[in-house]
């Protein structure tokens, strides 16, 4: 009969303490079959299950920790084992894991309990929960700038993973939160190449409704857009539509307007940190590239694929040239941009905010829905709408600790 223990020691963190307690066990030669630390504002709780070998008795071993423990002024609580109860234990490695992120501008007891209480429904235990934003001072960043997030790495599997996922979007709309859950897979730890939507996910506005602001044809291209969002046009037949009431701008309009265009909250930090991790990054857009070719000598984008306006003798002709990036054009073009640099689509991810982004969200590894109109987010794999862009970093896995700024 095997003798399994299971120690846990508590108390404030100092240095130290986890050699001192694994000295004393290799004294007795004693096995560690798991082992667990976490440190909540400066206070350790330090698990480890043990295998007592048969040349030894567990009264030493317990007595040296208790004298020690009480040395280091921290507590200890020994509980014995079942062979069984172990043997279930290590039976359940393998089984499904699932990462949930849980993204607010600040976390409460109340989205906590919201998020467990739906997993906890569906048969999924939770491991560990780590905190992967930064810790926030009392009198810190206003509201509107702060960023908090969760993450809660969880075992088993729910009988019903498309139900799962609509508690999920509906709890973190009730909450006004952001709850995603990815699968924990060697993909999700090796993403390797992100491709943005530029209007309204890259800049905070969609750059044709400007342009036809200083045409003067605002109205109209806004009653084309409404009349495609209801499906009574396609994207192409509305693009064409909307490009052909530009004719007779003036191209030098298009530089004001690229000066005047806010840039998305993050965008920057986002850009930067997935540059400086290695990553491929480029823009997929629907919009022009006089704007998307700004942004990338702006941020450093590797790719960019827009549709280019026909200018002859400084006016805007009101066509396009060669093919439209359409929906589909861009999950060809992430296809295509993934191939040549060698990289499975598992390990993609994509970022867009319109219905004309979703093939290409449908695909990647990891599609984003960014603040996104419901039927946009409910399509998507997962959605970001309290957050800025930045926000992506908590999903793969990036604690602010490990900011490269």
């Amino acid at each position: 009969m095997k003798e399994i223990i299971l120690l846990t020691i508590s108390g404030e963190d100092k240095p130290g303490v986890t050699s001192t307690i694994t000295s004393i066990l290799a004294g007795f030669q004693v096995n560690i079959l798991d082992i667990g630390q976490a440190v909540i504002h400066n206070t350790l709780s330090l698990g480890i299950l043990i295998e007592v070998p048969q040349v030894s008795e567990s009264s030493p071993i317990l007595r040296d920790l208790l004298f020690k423990a009480h040395e280091m002024d921290m507590k200890v609580r020994f509980q014995p084992v079942g062979e069984e109860e172990y043997e279930q234990w290590v039976a359940g490695q393998g089984k499904s894991r699932h990462i949930i992120t849980l993204l607010a501008r600040k976390i409460t007891a109340a989205h906590i309990a919201a998020v467990t209480d739906v997993a906890s429904q569906h048969g999924l235990n939770i491991d560990k929960i780590t905190r992967l934003s930064g810790r926030l001072s009392l009198g810190g960043e206003s509201q509107e700038k702060a960023k908090a997030c969760v993450e809660f790495s969880v075992r088993g599997a729910s009988s019903d993973l498309s139900l799962l996922q609509e508690e999920f979007l509906r709890t973190a709309s009730d909450l006004d939160v952001d709850i995603a859950f990815q699968e924990d897979n060697i993909f999700r730890r090796n993403r390797r190449l992100v491709v943005f939507d530029m209007d309204s996910t890259l800049i905070e506005a969609e750059v044709i409704d400007e342009l036809a602001k200083e045409a003067g044809v605002g109205d109209q291209v806004i009653e084309i857009t409404e009349a495609a969002m209801r499906g009574e046009l396609d994207f192409n037949e509305s693009f064409r539509r909307r490009v052909a009431l530009l004719k007779g701008l003036d191209a030098s309009v298009l530089e004001s307007v690229a000066q005047r265009l806010p840039m998305t909250e993050g965008a920057e930090e986002l850009v930067s940190s997935l540059k400086a991790l290695g990553f491929k990054t480029a823009i997929l857009s629907g919009g022009f590239t006089y704007f998307a070719e700004k942004l990338q000598q702006q941020l450093g984008f590797d790719y960019v694929y827009a549709n280019k306006l026909d200018i002859k003798d400084g006016i805007v002709t009101g066509d396009v040239v060669g093919e439209i990036v359409n929906g589909n054009r861009k999950a060809e073009l992430l296809r295509e941009i993934a191939e040549r640099e060698g990289v499975r689509l598992e390990q993609t991810i994509a970022v867009g905010d319109g219905a004309n982004d979703l093939p290409m969200l449908s695909i990647a590894g990891l599609g984003i829905a960014f603040r996104a109109k419901p039927l946009v987010r409910q399509s998507a794999k997962q959605a970001i709408s309290t957050l800025g862009l930045d926000g992506i970093l908590y999903l793969i896995g990036f604690r602010d600790r490990d900011s490269l700024q």
